[in-house]
């Protein structure tokens, strides 16, 4: 993927950052030129995303579970110490579990909306301080399309999307004048690892995560006195 934005002595979070839209974002990042904490469940998948990103700027890994607020703010903690600030933060973290609701357990439920929304909410309110007193920063949520397009078997899921839509558009009007801009992506369909298998290769119509990076990468580029605070990118040519 061709890379224009410069990030140079930018340092920046990635959640969910071991695999898929997380992975392509933090390669995307790096090669920009930003230093990168990357945040995920995996030993193993982080190990592997390091070596992914190759050399360059620093890169760092946190092993954390984003529904735990003490240890969001942990991820926030090591990338202070470990890299020497924070100026972006994408929250990319995310789960799916699926099922109606009658059948869709609590403890789902509740790994959903921690993750998905909860976990957004710890790491956007760790992060908003530090970046005030940087004079200003970066936060970009990854939601989904579910979140405006419902769809059965997906209440936890679609529940989780929606309302992190309406907390990004709250956290965008809380710092604006921070100097700190927000905004939401909204993927469509992509190709990753998200339903548990890998990508699969008869679904070439599909997003592809370095499509969503792209997207990521091209907000930051923006000069300081615009805010695109809520983008949507779908495949253009989806089966009928």
């Amino acid at each position: 993927m061709e890379q224009q934005t410069t990030l140079s002595n930018r340092v920046a979070i990635v959640t969910g950052g071991s695999k898929g839209i997380g992975l392509a974002t933090a390669a995307a990042l790096h090669q920009a030129g930003a230093s990168v904490m990357i945040c995920g469940r995996s030993t193993d998948a982080l190990r592997d995303a390091v070596a992914t990103l190759g050399e360059g700027a620093p890169v760092a890994t946190v092993k954390a579970d984003l529904g735990q607020p003490e240890q969001a703010e942990a991820v926030v903690r090591a990338t202070v110490e470990q890299l020497g600030g924070l100026d972006i933060l994408i929250n990319n973290a995310g789960v799916g579990r699926f099922g109606s609701v009658s059948d869709l357990s609590v403890a789902d439920w509740q790994e959903v909306i921690g993750t998905n929304l909860s976990g957004v909410f710890y790491c956007s309110r760790a992060a908003v301080p530090l970046m005030k007193a940087r004079g200003g920063g970066w936060i970009i949520n990854v939601s989904s399309l579910a979140g405006k397009h419902p769809f059965a078997g997906g209440g936890a899921y679609c529940a989780s999307k929606a309302g992190l839509n309406a907390f990004t558009e709250s956290l965008m009007q809380d710092v604006r004048r921070d100097g700190i801009r927000v905004s939401v992506v909204l993927p469509g369909s992509v190709n990753t690892h998200f339903g548990g298998d890998g990508p699969d290769p008869a679904a070439d119509w599909k997003l592809t995560p370095d499509d969503v990076a792209q997207v990521i990468v091209d907000l930051l580029a923006h000069e300081p006195r615009s805010l695109p605070s809520r983008v949507e990118i779908r495949p253009s040519s989806p089966p009928r």
